[in-house]
């Protein structure tokens, strides 16, 4: 009577050690871009909330106040904040602003008026295949924020 053995041979091991690293691997690379993903997505909402105070800071103390975008070094400064915010790295930044609020080549800002409108205009940031548009309205002073697919350029 032949005695049968029970088990996995060496190379059945193998093979499931080989597929368990696969997938190991691909989950851990789309862990990270999703990171990445909130991260940018985060700043999106960081910027938007930085002009949002902005405008509420010339409502309250009734007298303009200005956020202020370095292009080149890509980082912003508004009211209330010592510091420059800097985007993540590998952000990217274009600005559209009255030509008032434009002084070089590598600045751009949106300044915000005491009865809440602004020089309105629109900020874009983008990062690899994906942007998210920030619309200031110059007349109400509104700020929006659009992701991808959401943009209509009508």
């Amino acid at each position: 009577m032949a005695h049968k053995h029970r088990g996995f041979t060496l190379i059945e091991i193998l093979v499931v050690m080989v597929m368990l690293a696969v997938i190991a691997g691909a989950v851990a690379y789309n862990m990270s871009g999703s990171l990445q993903a909130a991260k940018i997505r985060g700043a999106s909402k960081d910027m938007v909330a930085a002009l949002r105070q902005t405008r509420s800071q010339a409502v309250v103390k009734h007298e303009e106040q200005s956020l202020t975008i370095d292009v080149e070094n890509k980082t912003y400064r508004y009211p209330g904040k010592e510091e420059a915010v800097a985007l993540p790295e590998g952000m990217e930044i274009k600005v559209y602003a009255a030509a008032s609020e434009v002084p070089s080549e590598k600045q751009a800002g949106f300044r915000f008026f005491s009865d809440g409108s602004s020089t309105g205009g629109r900020i874009t940031l983008i990062y690899e295949d994906r942007f998210w548009r920030i619309n200031v309205a110059w007349l109400t002073g509104e700020i929006r924020l659009f992701k991808d697919s959401e943009i209509d350029d009508a």
